[in-house]
């Protein structure tokens, strides 16, 4: 079953993926509503002969999306029974089966749920609690968002799969987030963005509003991040006194917790992170004396220690500029050559980098700041802008990694400013 251009793996008590994809859309209305709509209900096209001849879902057009209080994600409905209907006595879930419901719903985009749970008070509540997303990630289901930061205070999404724009609330208007330079992570179902104090600020899509967060316990900026899972790993970067760092951090999303790990072997700042084969990676950065680390670092989790990969970035964006930006897609790692506009693999056999291509044409960036480079599922996301004096637009371009050259894909364009200060994937 593709949903919107993703595989999404299921229970096997779900009918066969071989199964028109209407009568996924017929199913999910009947599960969410009690009855199975009319034709008018679910718009259909005509595929060609090559396709089977037969009848599809048409795809949503693109559109702004305003989530929906009845997932928690905040909106001018009312709060109280999110209209829900009244009256009618019938409970989808208690009707056709409570497994079986939710395995239908594991299928929809979760930008979907706030309309479904308007339907039924126990998936509001498995929204609410953030249950619906454990059982995604146990069943393999995730989508991938795309959220970047041109302005202050200001956030953007962009679904990639359904090709909408999402809108968030501003974050708090705090003094240690009036200025740009911020850091930023997406973890379970939670944004965090870091001040260069003590301060952290969370977003949750559970309940699309912002709170104050515990700090790590060695707050830090310009380490090296990323996130699998519920979990986010930091490393690296430097403390309120301009220390650079060895020390590294695990945070848990579900407890909101943070975890001490061991320190790296050296201590950087200007690194960056990546998760790969099960391990955790920070590659690049400068160490004391503004001296430039071309080694890498692997953090074994079973083992809980640390290996250095020496050379792992020699040969990436000269000897200075922004951190190395890099991006893991079905574990392999590529990475954004800002000062050739080149895109590169990394040969884990022979620990060396391979140029494939060029980088998106119109996507320039400032000795590698303002461009943002991001894994996103099964692709690679570029976001960035032709650099103008009137602010211009903001592109994002994808590819699909394969075997040959890169063919970039204008998948979003927008107006904005065209200089990307903070980015982050979410994918649950």
């Amino acid at each position: 079953m593709m949903l919107e251009g993703k595989s999404y793996l299921v229970s096997r008590s779900l009918p066969s993926s071989c199964e028109p994809e209407t009568e996924w859309a017929y199913l999910a209305h009947e599960v969410l509503s009690g009855k199975r709509p009319t034709p008018e209900d679910v718009e259909v096209e005509d595929l060609d002969e090559a396709d089977g001849g037969g009848k599809r879902s048409k795809p949503p057009s693109p559109q702004p999306h305003t989530p929906d209080i009845c997932e928690g994600h905040g909106s001018s409905r009312h709060a109280s029974g999110c209209g829900e209907q009244q009256g009618t006595g019938s409970n989808p879930m208690n009707s056709i089966g409570r497994d079986l419901t939710i395995n239908c719903l594991l299928r929809l985009s979760r930008s979907d749920y706030g309309s479904v749970a308007s339907l039924s008070r126990d998936f509001r509540a498995m929204v609410r609690s953030g249950e619906i997303y454990r059982l995604r990630r146990q069943s393999g289901v995730a989508e991938h968002w795309v959220y970047f930061s041109c302005n202050v205070l200001e956030w953007d999404a962009y679904d990639p799969y359904r090709e909408r724009w999402i809108q968030v609330p501003k974050m708090p208007p705090d003094e240690c987030f009036m200025c740009s330079d911020k850091e930023s992570l997406a973890v379970g179902t939670q944004l965090l963005v870091f001040a260069m104090a003590h301060i952290v600020f969370r977003y949750s899509i559970l309940t699309n509003s912002w709170t104050m967060a515990d700090p790590m316990n060695s707050p830090r900026c310009l380490f090296g991040s990323t996130s699998v899972g519920e979990k986010a790993f930091v490393a690296g970067g430097t403390d309120s006194g301009g220390n650079i760092l060895s020390s590294a951090e695990m945070y848990d999303s579900e407890t909101h917790t943070w975890t001490p790990l061991p320190s790296m072997n050296r201590a950087r700042k200007m690194c960056s992170g990546v998760f790969m084969d099960g391990k955790f990676y920070v590659i690049g950065g400068v160490a004391n004396n503004n001296r430039v680390l071309t080694c890498g670092e692997e953090y074994d989790l079973k083992r809980r220690s640390w290996r250095i990969i020496e050379n792992m970035s020699e040969g990436l964006n000269g000897v200075t500029g922004a951190p190395p930006l890099i991006a893991v897609v079905n574990n392999e790692l590529y990475a954004a050559d800002y000062s050739e506009k080149d895109l590169k693999k990394y040969d884990k056999k022979n620990n060396r980098w391979i140029t494939l291509g060029k980088l998106p044409e119109r996507s320039v960036s400032m000795n590698g700041w303002g461009l943002a480079f991001r894994a996103c599922g099964d692709r690679l996301i570029v976001i960035g802008g032709p650099r103008t004096y009137t602010g211009g637009t903001i592109e994002l371009n994808s590819w699909i990694p394969d075997e040959r050259p890169p063919v970039w894909n204008l998948i979003a364009r927008r107006p904005s400013g065209n200089f990307v200060y903070n980015c982050a994937v979410m994918g649950c």
